[in-house]
C-alpha cells in the first residue's frame, strides 16, 4: 500500500506547490522509491483543456488523451513519468460524476452529500496508484480557506484518520519580506496554519517561500507557533531555476524528515546525479537565441512544456538558450527574426492573421536556411507554405479557413464533432528509412502524444513533393512529420514532442534542433 504525502498551500496562491511536490518526489526517487503524482483542482470545469491558456497556461495531454493542467507537466518531468487521467482531477469532473450516479438511482433513494458522497469519491481518486508506487503526492489546488477547496481539505483530513502513519500533510506558505523594518514576517503563516487546523488537519513539515534567508531564529519561532518540529520549517527560497530546488530541499534534510515521519527506510545509496548535471549544466558560455511564433507570446505559461523543452535541449547541448517571442499577430513578425539562430512554431493562436504570420515565419526560414522546428498547427504551416510554393497560391488549413479553395489540411470525420473531442494521447507512428526523422529518432516506429482534428489532405501530396517537401512519418493514413530535403533542419511533427522532454533526456527533435541552431550560429 501506498504512503501518501499531501500539498497544501496558504496566503496567496501560485506559491509553487507543484514544483515542491514534484520536488519532494525527486527527492524520494534519488533514495530509490516509486513515485507517482496527483492533482486536485477546485475549479468546478469539468474538462481543464476547455480553460483559456491566459488563466492557466498550456492544455498539457497525458498519454491516454487526458487535457489538463500544465502542472502535470513538471510531474512528469521531475519524476520522469508518463501521466493518465489519473493523474488530474477537478471539482467539476468529481461533482458530475457523483450526480451520474444519482441520476442512475445508484444512491437507491438516499440523500445525497458533499460528506461522505464527494469526499469519498475525492478520496477514491487520491488513492489511485495506492498499490502501484510506494509514495503517492497529491497536490491541492488553490489555498487554504477557499469554499470551493473545503471537500478536499475534508477528505485529506478522513485519510490521515483512516490511514493513520502512513499520511504526511506537507503546508507551502509565503514569508513577505517588509523593506520598512528589515524583516521576514511570520504571522502570514501562522494564520494559514490556524485556518488549516480549524479544518482538522495539523501540518507536519511547513514549506515556507521567501525571497531572503530563513535565519534560525525565524525557523524557532515558526516551529514555536505553528507547533511543527524545528527540522521540519523548511526554506524555500527563489533559486534561478526550478531544478535546483530538490538539492535546497535535500540539504536541510527534507527527505530524511520525511521517510523519518512516515516510517521509511532508503532502498538504495542517495543517488546525487541530478545534482551534479544541473549544477554542471545550467549555465554555459554560449548562448543561442530561438525565436518562438505564436499568438500568445507574451504569456509564457501559454508554451510552458515548449519553453522547458528548449531550455533541457540547450543543458544537453552544453548551450544557453534564449527564447525571443515573436507575436505572429504582428505584420513585423518576420524581422524579429533576423535575430534568432532557430526558428520554432507551436501549436495554437488560430485566425488567419496568425496562420499567415507563422506560415510567413516558415517561408523566412526556408529562403534563408534557418533551423525550423514546426508543431502541431505549425507543420500545418510549413506544409501550406509548401503547397503554395508549388503553385497553389489559395491553399490553406479548413481549420483556420473554412472555405479554402485548397484545403491542404482537413477535418477527420470521426472528430468532427465538439462531443467526440480530439484524436488525444499517444498513438504510434512509423518512420520512414533514409529520412532526416528516422536519424533523429534512430528507430522505425515511435509513440507521441497528440491533441488534433484536422490532419493532411493527400491529394496535395504531389504539390507538396514538387515544393522539396517529403512526409517522413506516418500514422495510418495521417501525416505526422514532414521535412524539407537539403536544409539543415526543417521537420514538421502533427504531435506535441514538447510533453516527452526531461533533465538529461531531452526529446529527441528538440536535441537535433538545438543542435542544427547551434550550428547554424557558428557558420554565422
Amino acid at each position: 500500500m501506498s504512503k501518501f504525502i499531501f500539498v497544501t498551500g496558504g496566503v496567496v496562491s501560485s506559491l509553487g506547490k507543484g514544483t515542491a511536490g514534484a520536488s519532494i518526489g525527486r527527492l524520494l526517487l534519488l533514495n530509490g522509491f516509486t513515485v507517482n503524482m496527483i492533482k486536485c483542482d477546485p475549479y468546478l470545469n469539468v474538462y481543464p483543456g476547455k480553460i483559456s491558456p491566459f488563466q492557466h497556461g498550456e492544455v498539457y495531454i497525458t498519454r491516454d488523451g487526458a487535457q489538463c493542467d500544465l502542472d502535470l507537466g513538471s510531474y512528469e518531468r521531475f519524476l520522469d513519468i508518463q501521466t493518465i487521467r489519473s493523474n488530474t482531477n477537478s471539482a467539476g469532473n468529481i461533482y458530475m460524476t457523483v450526480l451520474e450516479r444519482d441520476i442512475r438511482g445508484q444512491y437507491k433513494g438516499g440523500t445525497v452529500q458533499v460528506i461522505p458522497h464527494v469526499t469519498d469519491e475525492i478520496k477514491k481518486r487520491m488513492t489511485a496508484f495506492d498499490k502501484d508506487v510506494d509514495v503517492t503526492i497529491v497536490e491541492i489546488g488553490g489555498t487554504v480557506g477557499d469554499i470551493e477547496s473545503l471537500p478536499f481539505f475534508e477528505a485529506v483530513r478522513q485519510m490521515k484518520l483512516e490511514r493513520a502513519g502512513d499520511v504526511l500533510s506537507v503546508h507551502l506558505t509565503l514569508l513577505p519580506y517588509v523593506k520598512a523594518s528589515d524583516e521576514l514576517k511570520t504571522k502570514p503563516t501562522q494564520h494559514s496554519v490556524i485556518k488549516l487546523r480549524e479544518l482538522g488537519i495539523n501540518p507536519d513539515i511547513l514549506i515556507c517561500r521567501t525571497d531572503h534567508p530563513l535565519d534560525e531564529d525565524t525557523k524557532a519561532k515558526i516551529s514555536l507557533f505553528c507547533s511543527v518540529p524545528k527540522e521540519a520549517v523548511i526554506e524555500a527560497k527563489d533559486e534561478k531555476s526550478v531544478y535546483l530546488i530538490p538539492e535546497n530541499f535535500y540539504k536541510q534534510g527534507t527527505d530524511k524528515q520525511i521517510m523519518k515521519l512516515l516510517g521509511l527506510k532508503p532502498k538504495k545509496k542517495f543517488d546525487s546525479s541530478w545534482f551534479k548535471f544541473i549544477n554542471e549544466n545550467l549555465e554555459h558560455k554560449e548562448t543561442l537565441n530561438i525565436a518562438v511564433v505564436g499568438k500568445v507570446s507574451e504569456l509564457k505559461d501559454a508554451y510552458k512544456s515548449v519553453n522547458e523543452s528548449l531550455f533541457l535541449a540547450g543543458m544537453s547541448g552544453k548551450i544557453n538558450v534564449r527564447i525571443i517571442y515573436v507575436n505572429a499577430d504582428k505584420e513585423n513578425a518576420v524581422e524579429k527574426l533576423k535575430d534568432a539562430d532557430g526558428i520554432l512554431i507551436p501549436s495554437g493562436g488560430f485566425g488567419p492573421k496568425t496562420m499567415q504570420g507563422k506560415i510567413d515565419a516558415a517561408a523566412y526560414a526556408r529562403d534563408t536556411g534557418k533551423p525550423l522546428l514546426g508543431l502541431c498547427s505549425g507543420m500545418q504551416c510549413m506544409m501550406i507554405e509548401a503547397v503554395r510554393r508549388a503553385g497553389l497560391k489559395d491553399a490553406d488549413s479548413a481549420e483556420f479557413n473554412k472555405s479554402a479553395k485548397h484545403p491542404v489540411f482537413t477535418l477527420m470525420e470521426e472528430f468532427a464533432t465538439e462531443e467526440s473531442g480530439p484524436r488525444s494521447g499517444a498513438f504510434p507512428v512509423e518512420i520512414k528509412k533514409g529520412t532526416a526523422a528516422h536519424k533523429i529518432y534512430g528507430a522505425d516506429k515511435i509513440e507521441e502524444r497528440h491533441s488534433h482534428r484536422y490532419t493532411f489532405n493527400k491529394k496535395y501530396l504531389p504539390e507538396l513533393e514538387k515544393s522539396g517537401v517529403t512526409v517522413s512519418g506516418w500514422s495510418g493514413d495521417i501525416a505526422e512529420i514532414a521535412e524539407l530535403k537539403g536544409h539543415p533542419f526543417y521537420v514538421g511533427a502533427l504531435y506535441h514532442p514538447e510533453f516527452g522532454s526531461r533533465p538529461m533526456k531531452p526529446h529527441p527533435l528538440f536535441r537535433d534542433f538545438v543542435k542544427a541552431a547551434k550550428e547554424y550560429k557558428n557558420k554565422k
